[in-house]
């Protein structure tokens, strides 16, 4: 039971490790692009492609559904990233339960979108998780877990394609050694949230210094991105680095404003772009996109758009 793109690897080790596979469960075709054509999910493409039983219930909360589930005896659910909240008949359906690839280091990071959250709050570490679904969010037991270090610099995509791989080598670890891991508890006083993001997670708070800063642009992507606003419009941040330095004596700001003011274009030359945060700080940005034109690098949008020393941000 999966659905983007980084399920499509669990699945594959499934299939590879010669377990057989009675089914695939994945979220309904989406209208996409340009078109609104129907675009199949990413694991269906993949179940399709090795001759793999695809089912795609609109509702998993319906008699139709469950009966669906239960009409075969089988030993285990895999679920990555389904989409979908299992009801209590479903999970105990299988013979040895729901076996979940969560995509953090349990309790730390319950939700939905734990790659995201672990990067925007600067973790220096995170990893997978097997473990035994219940009814709370990301609360059951757990049953094997994987560290791993969080590149400097590594976009939420990135990361997330990496722990794609290593959960599903997880995954196989856990069905090859299931009769002989035995599932622990998680701690909740431990426990961390990482909510489904909202478009608002995006806007940019000058305020902030700017490493929370650059850590956001990392980890909102590839939605709802890092933005704020210039000239009117939004502009979204896609790569950019932080200093720990104050406004030089050469800046300029508006007047009536010091140098300092969040948001203020400090230099705008060359391949420099340099904006204003908290703590005395500065953000370096690199790559960024005006709306409805496509991604530029700072040399390209400064010459373009010919962005000022003391122009405003946000």
């Amino acid at each position: 039971m999966g659905t983007p793109e980084s399920a499509v690897p669990t699945l594959r080790k499934c299939v590879e490790e010669g377990h057989e596979v009675l089914g695939v469960w994945t979220q309904p075709d989406r209208p996409a692009g340009r078109g609104n054509r129907l675009k199949a999910p990413p694991v269906k493409g993949y179940a399709l492609s090795v001759g793999l039983e695809v089912h795609q219930p609109a509702k998993v909360r319906t008699e139709e559904a469950l009966a669906h589930f239960t009409a075969r005896d089988f030993d285990a659910a895999v679920v990555v990233a389904y989409g979908r909240i299992l009801p209590p008949a479903f999970l105990r359906a299988p013979r040895h339960g729901c076996v979940n690839v969560h995509f953090s280091l349990l309790p730390k990071y319950r939700g939905a979108a734990p790659v995201n959250w672990a990067i925007v709050r600067g973790e220096r570490e995170t990893g997978v998780t097997t473990m035994l679904m219940d009814e709370g969010l990301d609360t059951g037991p757990v049953l094997l877990q994987r560290e791993t270090a969080v590149g400097e610099g590594e976009t939420a995509p990135e990361l997330l394609e990496r722990l794609s791989h290593e959960g599903a080598e997880l995954l196989a670890e856990t069905l090859a050694r299931f009769d002989e891991i035995e599932p622990r508890a998680q701690n909740d006083a431990g426990a961390t949230l990482a909510p489904i993001l909202r478009r608002e997670d995006g806007v940019i708070d000058w305020s902030l210094d700017a490493f929370q800063i650059a850590a956001r642009v990392r980890g909102f992507q590839p939605w709802p991105n890092a933005h704020t606003v210039y000239q009117g419009r939004r502009l979204i941040l896609w790569r950019a680095d932080a200093h720990a330095r104050e406004a030089g004596p050469g800046d300029k700001a508006p007047p009536g404003e010091t140098a300092e003011a969040h948001g203020t274009v400090i230099v705008a030359r060359g391949d420099e772009l340099l904006v204003t945060s908290g703590g005395g700080t500065t953000l370096r940005v690199l790559e960024l996109q005006p709306e409805g034109k496509q991604r530029l690098r700072a040399r390209d949008f400064v010459n373009g758009s010919r962005v000022r020393p003391g122009e405003r941000l946000g």
